[in-house]
Formats: structure tokens, C-alpha cells, sequence
């Protein structure tokens, strides 16, 4: 209780540090000269970044729009300017509004190339956002494109070393897991951690992020021993950052309830599922991307408990969440979709499975390579349908493609692995 008084005291003091900066924000009168209004974007950029760094980003944003809007109607520096965009284009990343962060990041991006240098440490950062930012696009060549772009410049400006590299052989390694690249991206990740934990610490918070994600992974390869152990790390310091309840933390609760339901620990599945929905219902702001993985979840979870019509009216929840998006955000898409047509699978309504499979099948098959893991999942369902209604012939066919994308995966992380030990 100790730590939750401290970490209460913290957010006090945050809060009154923006009403501070409010307060004390210098106004533009026609007097204003230029260094007063420099220095009134970047007061109106340091206390977004305040909000941000708490999650709280809608509060954040009419922060950074009074900041652009500042510095597109005075004479601030480019480096001022650009500044602003990229805040603005980070904040719409973690939005989930992709379009607008693209959008906003190149033109960032080409405003800070004048400002500085193409081959500019700086440049390589803001790479890396535009590489996150095509990444949860499904736009991998692009992604990949904009991260080696990033990697060379850092190399070549001679700041090659671990703990430079080190957040860009992360996202390396994020990128690799959404293509599927499973054994690759778990190098990259075990490199960058070493050096990440070396340099800041067991406790620190970017070590916690890194294990998070690195928890994600062995999910995906149901490696739930070395998730547990992930995620075991990585929970209670991102829970002291951010405070027990806090909105940010979903993703590492949902992680946590699927290594429970594989030891078939069913209470402590469902007390981290009933928590992370809490903590989307008490958030005033919607995060919508949050709020899709919360319901597939409760919805996987009702399947297995056989509890159809709770399960179809979480996956319909998290459709309308993701239709209703900016971007179309496709792997969640394929997922609810794939799910739904397991239900009819289940009560024998096959003939509205099949269009549902497709569906699925068709929008992984616009975002990914053939081999994607994901392909295999909508594939097994096709599979049960196929065995469902009598067709033994399409059902061993696919099921030889199933066996083709399994098998990818044990080649790719043979060498991987062996180069590891």
C-alpha cells in the first residue's frame, strides 16, 4: 500500500505541474516576438508530453494542435515546427488514427531532413516512429524500408553501438513478429534486451516494455513457461509506473489471462479478463484498439467455455469497434471473423461459416505473405467446415497447406536457434 500512496502522490504532483505550466504559460499578444513564441509551443508540447507519458492522450491533443497551429501561422524555426508534427504524429500512433500519424509524420519527417540533415540521428529516430506506424498498417515493406533506413544512419554516423541499436533491433524484432517471423524476431529480441537490462536496469520501465512484448511472442509460439516468466518481470513495474488500475496495462493483463487458460488456471483467467474490462468501461477516453483486443479475448474465452452466444456478442462488439476505425487494422478483423465462423461451425450453421472464412481468408491474404501463421488458423477452421459437411478432399488439401506454413515455421527457427546456443 506503501508503493500505491508514493505512486498516488506522483500522479498529484503531475497534475499540479500542468495546472502549473497553464498558469504560467506566456499568451501571444501582437508584441509577441518570435523566442516568445517558440517558447510558447514548446511549453504547449511539454505539457502534452506530460499527459502522453500517463496514457492520457486526448487530453494531450488540443495541446499539440494549439502548438502546430502556433507554429504554422508564426516565424518559429523549422526544428520547432517539425517538433510539433512529430509529437502530434506519435500521439496519433498511439491513437490507432494511422492514416492521420502517416500523414502528419512525413510531412514532420521532411520539414526535419531541411531542418537538420537526411543522414541526421534525429531523421533515424523519427524513421523508426514512421516504421512503427507502417508496421501497425500491415505495410511491412515499408516498415522494414524505413527501419533499415534508420539502422544505417545510426551505423554510419558511427553511433553504432549496443545501446544505440538497441530500440531499433526492438522494432526489428516487433516487425518480424507481425510478419510471423517468429525464431528471427526472438534474436533480435534477446540481443536488444541484454544490452537494454545491462544498461538500465531489471526494474526499469523500457526493460518491462521490451519483456512485455517479448512475452507477447512466446504466446503466439504457446512457449507459456517463458511467457509467464516474461510477464512475471514485466507487470509489476509497469504497474508501479503507471498505478494499479491503469488503462495501459490491459495489454500485459490479456497476455497474462491466455498463459492462465493454457495451465487451465480458469479464476485467474477470468479475474485479469474482468479486470482489463474494467479498467476500458472506467477509461473516459475510448482507446478503440484496446477495447477490440478486450472483447476477441473475452470472446476466445466464452468459445471455450462453451458459451456461444456470449462469445458471438463479444466478437460483434470488437467488429464494430474496428469498423468504425480509422484504419482497418485486418489481423483483428481476420480474428473476430475466424471466430465467428467457429461458432457456426458449432451450431451447425455452416452454410454462414463458409462467408466468414473467406472473409477472413481474404483480408490476411491482402496484408501478409502465404506463409503467415495467422493463414493456418483461418485455414483449420476451413478445415472443421470442410469435415463438417462431408468434404474430405478440400479438407486434406488444405490441411497439407496447414502442415507446409507449420513446418516454415520449425525451418526458420532451426538456424536461429542453433546460431543462439
Amino acid at each position: 500500500m506503501a508503493g500505491e500512496e508514493s505512486l498516488s502522490i506522483k500522479g498529484q504532483k503531475r497534475i499540479a505541474l500542468v495546472l502549473l505550466f497553464s498558469l504560467l504559460l506566456p499568451g501571444l499578444s501582437p508584441t509577441s516576438t518570435p523566442a516568445d513564441t517558440m517558447g510558447s509551443c514548446t511549453s504547449l508540447r511539454s505539457m502534452a508530453r506530460i499527459y502522453m507519458a500517463s496514457g492520457s492522450y486526448a487530453t494531450a491533443l488540443p495541446f499539440l494542435e494549439k502548438a502546430l497551429h502556433m507554429a504554422r501561422e508564426t516565424s518559429v524555426p523549422d526544428t520547432e515546427a517539425c517538433a510539433c508534427m512529430l509529437d502530434l504524429a506519435y500521439l496519433y500512433k498511439n491513437q490507432g488514427q494511422l492514416k492521420s500519424a502517416e500523414t502528419m509524420c512525413l510531412s514532420g519527417l521532411a520539414l526535419q531532413q531541411k531542418a537538420y540533415d537526411p543522414n541526421h540521428p534525429y531523421v533515424a529516430h523519427t524513421l523508426r516512429i514512421l516504421s512503427e506506424i507502417y508496421r501497425r498498417q500491415a505495410q511491412y515493406p515499408q516498415a522494414a524500408c524505413a527501419l533499415e533506413r534508420a539502422m544505417t544512419i545510426i551505423r554510419d554516423v558511427g553511433r553504432a553501438d549496443d545501446l544505440e541499436l538497441a530500440p531499433f533491433k526492438v522494432d526489428m524484432a516487433r516487425l518480424l513478429v507481425a510478419q510471423g517471423k517468429f525464431a528471427f524476431a526472438e534474436s533480435y529480441f534477446k540481443e536488444a534486451i541484454e544490452t537494454i537490462e545491462a544498461n538500465y536496469g531489471a526494474e526499469h520501465f523500457y526493460t518491462a516494455k521490451v519483456l512485455a512484448s517479448m512475452a507477447e511472442l512466446y504466446v503466439l509460439q504457446e512457449r507459456y513457461t517463458d511467457a509467464e516468466t516474461s510477464i512475471a518481470r514485466a507487470l509489476p513495474i509497469q504497474e508501479r509506473v503507471f498505478g494499479p488500475h491503469h488503462h495501459l496495462l490491459v495489454p500485459l493483463w490479456l497476455i497474462a489471462s491466455r498463459i492462465h487458460q493454457a495451465k487451465g488456471d480458469l479464476d485467474s483467467t477470468k479475474t485479469f479478463l474482468h479486470k482489463s474490462l474494467e479498467a476500458i468501461e472506467n477509461h473516459t477516453v475510448s482507446e478503440y484498439l484496446i477495447e477490440s483486443d478486450v472483447w476477441i479475448r473475452w470472446g476466445e474465452f466464452y468459445i471455450s467455455s462453451k458459451e456461444y452466444h456470449k462469445a458471438e456478442d463479444a466478437f460483434q462488439k470488437a467488429l464494430h469497434i474496428l469498423q468504425s476505425a480509422e484504419s482497418a487494422h485486418g489481423d483483428r478483423m481476420a480474428t473476430a471473423l475466424n471466430n465467428l465462423a467457429k461458432i457456426r461451425i458449432e451450431q451447425g450453421r455452416f452454410s454462414q461459416a463458409r462467408p466468414l472464412c473467406r472473409k477472413a481468408l481474404n483480408i490476411l491474404e491482402g496484408v501478409h505473405e502465404q506463409n503467415h501463421p495467422r493463414m493456418a488458423d483461418v485455414l483449420e477452421t476451413l478445415v472443421q467446415l470442410h469435415l463438417q459437411t462431408g468434404n474430405t478432399a478440400e479438407a486434406t488439401k488444405l490441411q497439407q497447406r496447414i502442415e507446409e506454413i507449420r513446418l516454415q515455421q520449425r525451418v526458420d527457427y532451426a538456424p536461429v536457434a542453433t546460431a543462439m546456443e
